[in-house]
């Protein structure tokens, strides 16, 4: 053996060692503290606690923290591999994985690896490891149905490796773990919000159907669509504003030509029962004479680059500067933008491109060592590896915040498309520009509930896809999908077929007004789902396993979700054939139909029932402006026992006196007695009294027979 060979072996077992070493120390070393029976937080070291910033995602006010217990058995081991800090956590056979925010693919994570990093994914698939937003969170289900949940605090870039357990490698500084641990994956999720916050409560509207293109335009394309809307009597809430509404791409203006009056045009889509959202992009035309530009240089509220100069990068208007919304003065002057913008009559808002996507860049974004001069709550000043991962979020921040603060008597409706872990305290998001094929119908589903199951309750795709034409059935599909996840938009990309419910042919639009008709029955027991999301952080989508966690059938099923823990989906998600059976959880689950002689119609998925549940259903109408639950039908599915339960959220649908008990939650209570099913209300929440309404019941099975 020549002495190259022994000296590389002698290196190789003293890195080996040292590896070892390495960990036991950190393990050694390791902080770990109490924070509450189910909740506990670990740092690398004292070094790496003394020295950690504050954090970004954790909002939650904290009990002091105590010693952990011994027999608290999860621990991780903290690590440093080539320069990046990493966190491990074991898993024990059979455990599933979830969660971990915006990720392309299945709903089951395991053997999985994403990157948790901001970025513009135009038509992204199944290969691509970092889409718009990043979640450094996974949910952990064991065989018995008993879970944890293992957050990341690191802002930065982050590796979630899931090949064999539980990994974390950042490229910043050691960082915080936080680990949830609960008797089911619905503990763990309420333990989450705890630390994240919980979304607000959505204004009624944005629960309706949501009709966007890039783009409508001029504004007579908008009332076009709008009103054929209205003629084929198909629902729809909002019509959507792409960036062609602006004059030259400039962010808070409208084209003087395209939208002459549209302060006019908004008072003729409320006159029909719509409302606008309307996108507005952080970057900001380089322009002396335009009021974003000139208001904003007088502050300077732009990013700088390592020298000190405002950083300067091409985006939709050309030559853009950008807001560094880590500094509050800076997220209150764009806050304050909205004010003068708002008086329009627009209703929402839609942050896009703010990652930040940067055009003619290897990275599409800006450079990472750009710099922000972020406010001391925040962490300080920093180097946009820091704050890369958060700027959409920073900016949606400021976004609802000026919304707010223009219009204090209603609800902010923001929509994002970067954000990150607790984000959802300002906007909803959905899954970006997807792309019109049959996987991307099949992960609408299974990134819906991730990005639920990761603290975002309000999300939903592109329905019927952003890039590419795909086909009428593809649609029909889609749409009978869509309308039933949380957020419910159609759009596509410019330069793309027609994609409104119409435009594929009578058969398809038949679809698609059954499909939202439906939705707008079930928009009593959304809007429910909505409050207890912003009570408890549960979100309305959910795998079909929380009915019974411990089930393994149910771990990896894609194709059906629950919406609250009463209504079972199964969605046909496949190009042709008649689609994955029903994979019932224990106890009773009865067939519904949600429409008056509703026909079987093969592109709707199908509806179950919960054995002891009762399910409040609007009327059928063409916008939400029309509810009224003066006439309420409830469907009563009995469990074994011949009973059944079920609760409804009423409030004004906007506005904030639901915070001074100005709502109603009622309990319904349903007994068979003899042949006969009763029928109980108790208002157990709210001021608001008992009101005087037609109330109608059907009974789906007063002969139970129970699936164990």
């Amino acid at each position: 053996m020549d002495r190259w060979k022994i000296v590389t072996r002698l290196f190789l077992a003293w890195l080996l060692t040292a590896t070892v070493w390495t960990v036991a120390a950190s393990a050694q070393e390791r902080v770990n503290e109490s924070l509450g029976t189910d909740l506990a937080r670990f740092y690398a070291s004292e070094t790496a606690r003394d020295a950690s910033l504050p954090s970004l995602s954790v909002t939650g006010e904290l009990p002091p923290a105590s010693a952990l217990p011994d027999a608290w058995s999860l621990r991780p081991v903290f690590s440093r591999v080539q320069g990046r800090a990493a966190v491990s956590v074991d898993i024990t056979e059979g455990t599933s994985l979830y969660g971990t925010g915006e990720v392309a693919g299945p709903l089951l994570r395991n053997e999985t690896r994403a990157v948790a990093w901001n970025y513009d994914a135009y038509g992204w698939g199944g290969n691509d490891m970092s889409l718009y937003q990043s979640h450094p969170w996974v949910l952990a289900v064991r065989p018995d149905g008993t879970s944890f949940g293992v957050l990341a605090d690191t802002p930065n870039r982050c590796l979630i490796d899931l090949r064999g357990g539980i990994r974390f490698e950042s490229s910043g500084p050691e960082f915080p773990v936080y680990i949830v641990t609960g008797e089911d994956p619905a503990a763990v999720l309420k333990g989450l919000a705890k630390l994240i916050g919980t979304m607000p409560l959505p204004p009624l509207w944005s629960l309706g159907y949501h009709q966007c293109r890039y783009s409508y335009t001029p504004d007579d394309r908008v009332r076009e669509v709008a009103g054929t809307f209205r003629d084929k009597n198909i629902p729809c809430d909002v019509i959507w504003l792409d960036i062609d509404y602006m004059n030259g791409n400039r962010s808070f203006t409208f084209h003087p030509a395209d939208f002459p009056d549209p302060r006019g045009l908004m008072q003729e889509l409320h006159a029909d029962g719509f409302h606008t959202v309307a996108i507005i992009d952080p970057g900001i035309k380089e322009e002396v004479g335009y009021h974003v530009y000139d208001s904003g240089e007088a502050i300077n509220a732009w990013v700088q680059t390592s020298s000190g100069a405002p950083y300067r990068g091409n985006v939709w208007p050309g030559r853009c500067v950008f807001p560094d919304f880590t500094v509050a003065e800076v997220r209150q002057w764009w806050g304050g933008l909205y004010g003068q913008f708002l008086t329009l009559g627009v209703d929402g808002i839609w942050n896009d491109m703010n990652e930040p996507a940067i055009f003619n860049t290897p990275t599409k974004t800006m450079p990472l060592s750009n710099l922000h001069r972020a406010d001391d709550e925040l962490g300080g000043p920093g180097n946009h590896a820091r704050y890369h991962n958060v700027y959409g979020m920073l900016m949606a921040r400021a976004t609802w915040e000026g919304v707010r603060a223009a219009r204090p008597n209603k609800r902010p409706f923001v929509l994002s498309r970067a954000n990150h872990l607790g984000g959802q305290q300002w906007a909803a998001c959905w899954t970006g520009d997807n792309t019109a094929n049959w996987k991307h119908v099949d992960w609408s589903i299974s990134m819906t509930l991730n990005l639920g199951l990761s603290g975002q309750p309000l999300v939903g795709p592109d329905i019927g896809g952003f890039v590419g034409a795909g086909s009428d059935e593809m649609f029909a599909r889609w749409m009978g999908i869509g309308a039933l996840l949380p957020f419910a938009r159609g759009h596509t990309g410019k330069g793309n077929i027609d994609k409104e419910p119409w435009s594929f042919g009578g058969k398809v639009e038949d679809t698609s007004r059954r499909a939202l008709e439906r939705r707008y029955r079930l928009l009593p027991y959304f809007y429910t789902l909505m409050r207890e999301a912003a009570e408890t952080g549960m979100p309305p989508a959910r795998p079909a396993f929380f009915a019974e966690p411990a089930n393994p059938e149910l771990r990896a099923v894609d194709h059906q979700f629950l919406l609250g823990q009463d209504l079972m989906v199964v969605a046909n998600v496949h190009e042709s054939g008649a689609g994955d059976p029903f994979v019932a959880p224990v106890g009773t689950w009865s067939e519904v139909r949600l429409l008056a002689e509703e026909k079987v119609d093969p592109d709707l998925p199908r509806l179950y029932l919960r054995g002891g549940a009762i399910l409040p259903l609007g009327p059928v109408v063409q916008h939400t402006g029309e509810i009224s639950l003066d006439e309420l039908e409830l469907i009563v599915s009995l469990d074994s026992n011949g009973r059944a339960e079920g609760l409804l959220y009423e409030d004004e649908g906007d506005g904030y006196g639901y915070e001074n008990g100005e709502y109603r939650l009622t309990r319904f209570v349903a007994t068979l007695e003899g042949d006969e099913v009763q029928v109980a209300a108790e208002i157990v929440g709210g001021h608001w009294k008992a009101p005087v309404r037609q109330l109608s019941v059907r009974v789906l099975n007063s002969n139970v027979a129970s699936h164990n």
